[in-house]
């Protein structure tokens, strides 16, 4: 269809896909509106210059007079012309049509998400709970990244890799939706651990930047790995952590499960005093270099996710190649077809009959 221009096919096929053109001189195409009125001109001036007897043309007197359809034969070289200058003005706009390609790389940075499954974090001032509300947050978090390795880290009263460092960000969020308190049986906080944990994860990392993201809601009551211990341990990595202390302080509702005179397990709303010592998530932030975040609502958290996002943005760069294929020619060929065209009727007897 490209190739064929001498098919009419050709281009009523591009008179609907114009819009998918490029004009290097679009200009020219705004001249086009001129061409149909610069011919009716030239057709009223041939009209009245025949009507008051300045010209007579033989034809139109053996057709007994101007307005015999015969007459309208007088039009085809006109028309002809132009389509001559039709085709030229969209030739001279230089249709075309671009692609551009566009290749999108970074340095990467790699990221650990290490979050508490405790029990505590069933605690209702987020909504639905706390944990339910850092998944949500997690996964918009995992959508704002590009080419970064993200991993996940659970930890209650012990601590487990539940995805490496990947890139895989589909794989990673239906991971993140999996999660639930029942992956870690024994109840408890292990800070430390989860650090260890997420620290042996990167220690082979070589990206430029390597970052833990804690959220937890609770001191560090579990593991056999000191807290600060650990942020030392990242520390020396080059591991910078984020803490996040999740839940407000007071009377907290918790959705609490049990059995009823029948054996029928039923859930309630209790309230329970919520309150935690932020000193060790402080100290675990200043010695890594990073900075400690509190999250008393969904909207607050969500925040805390975004700034964090924007201390590590990756540096995206890019390479964009573009190509360009012209379509002028075939319309370029079509005018000089029609000029053609023209010339012979003005150049041979068909003139003669129509004129003289």
């Amino acid at each position: 269809m490209e190739n064929n221009w001498l098919s009419l096919d050709w281009y009523l096929y591009e008179l609907e896909s114009y819009k998918d053109y490029d004009y290097a001189n679009p200009i020219f195409l705004k001249l086009i509106l001129a061409i149909p009125i610069l011919l009716i001109l030239r057709w009223l001036i041939k009209f009245f210059w025949t009507k008051s007897g300045l010209e007579t043309s033989l034809f139109t007197q053996k057709s007994g007079g101007s307005n015999s359809w015969i007459a309208f034969f007088l039009l085809i070289p006109d028309l002809f012309l132009g389509l001559c200058f039709f085709f030229a003005l969209i030739a001279l706009a230089r249709p075309q049509k671009s692609n551009e390609e566009v290749e999108r790389w970074s340095e990467g940075i790699d990221i650990m998400l290490s979050i508490d499954i405790s029990g505590s974090m069933d605690g209702m001032d987020l909504k639905p709970n706390r944990l339910e509300s850092a998944k949500q947050t997690a996964e918009e978090f995992i959508d704002g990244r590009f080419q970064d390795r993200i991993g996940l880290v659970l930890f209650a009263g012990e601590a487990f890799s539940k995805s490496p460092l990947t890139t895989d960000y589909e794989m990673l969020k239906e991971q993140v939706r999996d999660v639930n308190f029942e992956e870690i049986a024994k109840d408890g906080t292990a800070i430390g651990t989860s650090l260890a944990v997420s620290i042996k994860r990167m220690e082979q990392s070589k990206a430029k930047s390597k970052v833990i993201i804690l959220l937890s809601d609770g001191d560090n009551t579990a593991g056999n790995i000191d807290p600060l211990t650990a942020a030392q341990l990242a520390y020396s990595f080059n591991i910078k952590v984020y803490t996040i202390g999740v839940g407000r302080k007071g009377k907290v509702p918790y959705n609490v499960k049990g059995r009823d005179f029948f054996g029928r397990v039923v859930s309630q709303i209790q309230y329970a005093d919520n309150s935690f010592d932020e000193t060790t998530l402080k100290k675990i932030a200043s010695i890594t270099e990073g900075k400690y975040f509190r999250a008393t609502n969904n909207q607050s958290l969500r925040e805390i996710f975004k700034t964090i996002d924007q201390y590590e943005k990756t540096e995206i760069k890019e390479n964009r190649y573009k190509s360009v294929k012209d379509y002028y020619l075939p319309y370029l060929y079509a005018s000089i077809l029609c000029l053609l065209i023209w010339l012979a009727f003005k150049s041979t007897f068909l003139t003669n009959i129509l004129e003289d």
